[in-house]
């Protein structure tokens, strides 16, 4: 039996979306957020507080980067998330990533971060508190390659898990998809 606990944001999984952006000096800023996904074939919508440095760098910009969060790099993504860039602006040195600049959009990429997606702006609202960007590109590390495509196992994916606080590793593979459910058409 179920229990009803009232209204949740609780959603599995949390992708920990790395959101890259430059200050107005020119010093790579970096935030960690999770409330974003992809919304059409090549638009990604963030909900970010308008307040945070981040989106102020996007209005002036703009263009964005969206990397995610790997095992390898879970502390620095943590900092990222917990060091404000209104507070400081140093802080992407600080963890430790080392920033690049893109060459597709006015924005950094960090390359510790093996898959980014490339974004100019198209919209920001403050009512709902959306990005929304166009992929111009997206680029994947090499060795997180196999075949030519992205392989989760080797890029090593976190999520963030809303009930507990704490990021997890994406798990395994349990099955084909649009495959394992061909056994029950009739």
């Amino acid at each position: 039996m179920k229990k009803n606990l009232g209204v949740k944001n609780w959603m599995f999984p949390m992708p920990v979306l790395m959101i890259g952006t430059y200050n107005e000096d020119g010093t790579p800023n970096m935030m960690n957020a999770a409330w974003g996904g992809i919304t059409m074939e090549d638009q990604i919508t963030i909900c970010m507080d308008p307040r945070h440095k981040t989106w102020a760098n996007i209005a002036s910009r703009k263009a964005f980067t969206v990397a995610f969060g790997t095992a390898d790099t879970v502390a620095a993504c943590d900092f990222l998330g917990i060091v404000s860039g209104n507070q400081d602006a140093g802080k992407v040195a600080k963890s430790g990533l080392t920033a690049v600049k893109s060459e597709f959009v006015d924005a950094p990429v960090m390359a510790e971060l093996p898959l980014v997606l490339e974004c100019e702006l198209l919209s920001m609202n403050t009512d709902n508190c959306d990005v929304v960007g166009r992929i111009v590109n997206c680029a994947v590390e090499e060795s997180a390659l196999t075949d030519g495509m992205p392989d989760a196992a080797k890029m090593k994916p976190i999520c963030f898990d809303t009930c507990q606080h704490v990021y997890r590793l994406m798990g395994e593979v349990v099955a084909t998809a649009f495959s394992v459910g061909k056994s029950l058409k009739k």
